[in-house]
């Protein structure tokens, strides 16, 4: 307990692929109606983040994080920004450093592990004294760090966060590093690979002394990325001691808040490592919810004024646990 047995989530008909899962929305999706306001707060290495606030008054709020290469105007982004706000819930989107459209200044960048800047982002809206319950919800990598930051910061954790879901979680990072690089995944890490080239061009015209693009085309896989890139710039001794040390799942024993994990059986993402089912039937407050599909970040759905499957159920499942 508490594995959920019985997912509700039904593809609709033709849409049980888990690549049309996981590209269509991607490519067709358009969630209009939502309009941010930003506000950057200062990180304390004088760097800074950028939040995109859709407030509707309320007295809860959640917290929302992005996945690899994502921003807060991704469709996945901006659907659940849209139903918490209708669900009667302030939302936050946050952007990763180099995320939010503007290089940020320190050498670092951000990677699957980075708390950190969790605790500054749940630290500063808690401070503001406006909300009595917060919830954090993070998709892909944003979920594996938030899944991260609860079970690692437990004490350290502001008594208003009160329930976390989790969305398409790598819990299990060298296992998903593998699985995209199987033939047919490859196109997954092809187009990561492709989209990180433009950050790291940037971080090597501000530190040529320590980044170059020399010979890119010559990565494949995003964990050669990670041993040339995210190791050495976050201070890990390569990808592996990477993925060991930022991967959620063996910190999830120590979440002590109602969190609900959703990762689909058929995520082209994720190895079966990745779905932590002795974990959460040994936890009080952890829920495993495996649907039988879904894709990674897809969960589509075309009733509803348009809101996804997983949407409507992050919102349900926070109402239940937040009195």
């Amino acid at each position: 307990m508490p594995i959920v047995e019985q997912s509700t989530y039904k593809a609709p008909l033709f849409c049980a692929n888990p690549h049309v899962q996981t590209i269509a929305p991607t490519i067709f999706r358009r969630v209009r109606g939502v309009a941010y306001q930003r506000e950057r707060i200062p990180t304390p290495d004088d760097d800074f983040l950028d939040l995109d606030w859709s407030r509707v008054g309320r007295r809860s709020v959640a917290i929302v994080f992005h996945g690899l290469e994502g921003n807060s105007t991704r469709s996945y982004m901006l659907g659940m920004v849209k139903a918490l706000n209708r669900g009667g819930w302030d939302a936050v989107a946050v952007n990763f450093r180099c995320c939010s459209g503007e290089p940020n200044k320190a050498l670092r960048m951000y990677h699957s592990g980075d708390t950190e800047d969790i605790h500054q982002v749940v630290s500063f809206v808690a401070s503001a004294g406006t909300y009595e319950a917060i919830a954090l919800i993070g998709f892909s990598l944003g979920g594996n760090v938030i899944l991260k930051y609860l079970g690692e910061k437990t004490p350290f954790v502001d008594p208003r966060v009160k329930a976390a879901v989790a969305i398409s979680v790598p819990c299990d990072l060298s296992g998903c590093a593998s699985r995209l690089d199987e033939p047919g995944n490859r196109l997954y890490a092809k187009r990561f690979l492709r989209l990180l080239y433009d950050k790291i061009a940037a971080k090597a015209r501000q530190y040529p002394d320590h980044v170059s693009v020399a010979d890119y085309a010559s990565i494949k896989t995003l964990k050669e990325f990670d041993n040339r890139y995210t190791a050495p710039l976050h201070g890990f001794l390569d990808a592996e001691d990477y993925y060991r040390k930022s991967s959620c799942k063996p910190f999830l024993g120590s979440i002590s808040i109602p969190t609900l994990v959703i990762n689909a059986a058929d995520d082209p993402f994720l190895s079966r490592s990745c779905f932590p089912e002795a974990e959460a039937a040994a936890s009080a407050h952890l829920f495993l919810e495996a649907p039988s599909c879904g894709g990674h970040c897809g969960f589509m759905s075309f009733r509803d004024n348009g809101v996804y499957w997983s949407e409507r159920r992050a919102v349900s499942f926070l109402r239940d646990m937040i009195p």
